[in-house]
């Protein structure tokens, strides 16, 4: 049995082939002008998968950097700080050798006195440093400043109690990764009387020295503060380790993201150049199938008789 091939059957395949044409041309398009291979899941719905996969990777990697560098500004603020008292903490014990001399007239040790408590206002006034808005020696209380760092007239109770608390800041800079950004001010200062911390062991100085107490400023005094000392160069030694580490997290992160990054260029975005071959090529064979189509399909009896 042979069937006729109607023009009206010619028409409708010659207009399929175009249509199926110029819906290639036109996701050709659609990856020129945005640059990606997948614009949309139906492109490829295990490539489109991947990529989400690696984008959600990369919006952690981007978060985790963003978490280091919050830390290292934190700790680069803490041993800012602590530097400084540091300093302070060598000038007083300088002060003491100096008043610990039989031979100085009790003047100078009232002057030197007044210079120490000078110096415990000014440790104090460094461990109320803040990193955006935040006290960074004051445990997780960083909206309330650590000491009152006033100079209080001689013979005044002293004001050194510590505001913060001993909780650890804590950030994530990796995937289940933690860890302490923070010191406390009461472990470098101390601020309960009769600590026998910084704060405690200058104002007992202070004391001797207007007292002309010679022996407990040569002997016990200057034991102490230098004990005090090596204490905060320890916990200097703490913040340096933690910024060496996270200097080593931010290294590995950048690493990671650029890694990240080639994956899903490679997942997603279109190669360039293949593309511009591939549109030139889809529109030379869309003109063709047009002049073709103009050929095959023949004028109809209605088209002689107008």
């Amino acid at each position: 049995m042979s069937s006729r091939i109607t023009n009206n059957m010619i028409s409708r395949s010659v207009l399929a082939d175009l249509n199926e044409v110029a819906n290639r041309q036109a996701a050709t398009r659609r990856q020129m002008s945005s640059g990606k291979a997948i614009t949309r899941p139906s492109d490829d719905p295990y490539a489109a998968g991947r990529a989400l996969s690696l984008r959600n990777e990369l919006d952690g990697i981007q978060q985790h950097s963003r978490n280091v560098q919050e830390a290292q500004g934190w700790m680069q603020i803490t041993d800012t700080a602590l530097s400084h008292i540091g300093d302070m903490a060598q000038r007083a014990r300088e002060l003491v050798v100096q008043g610990a001399t039989d031979t100085l007239p009790q003047t100078s040790r009232n002057a030197i006195a007044s210079e120490i408590d000078q110096l415990i206002a000014g440790m104090k006034q460094e461990a109320n440093a803040t990193y955006d808005g935040r006290y960074v020696l004051a445990g997780s209380r960083t909206n309330i400043a650590p000491y009152d760092s006033k100079v209080l007239p001689v013979g005044s109770p002293p004001n050194d109690t510590y505001g913060g608390d001993a909780v650890k800041q804590q950030r994530e800079v990796g995937p289940s990764v933690r860890m302490d950004v923070n010191t406390t001010g009461d472990r470098v200062l101390g601020g309960d009387p009769g600590d026998r911390k910084m704060l405690d062991v200058l104002r007992d100085i202070a004391g001797h020295l207007r007292s002309a107490n010679t022996a407990a400023l040569g002997t016990s005094d200057l034991k102490d503060l230098t004990g005090q000392i090596e204490q905060l160069l320890g916990v200097r030694a703490e913040v340096g380790a933690g910024m060496n580490r996270l200097e080593t997290a931010a290294a590995r992160l950048d690493e990671t993201e650029e890694s990240a990054t080639s994956l899903l260029s490679d997942t997603e975005d279109a190669d360039m150049a293949k593309t511009l071959i591939d549109y030139s090529t889809q529109q030379a064979v869309y003109q063709s199938a047009l002049n073709s189509g103009s050929r095959i399909v023949q004028a109809s009896l209605l088209d002689f008789l107008r």
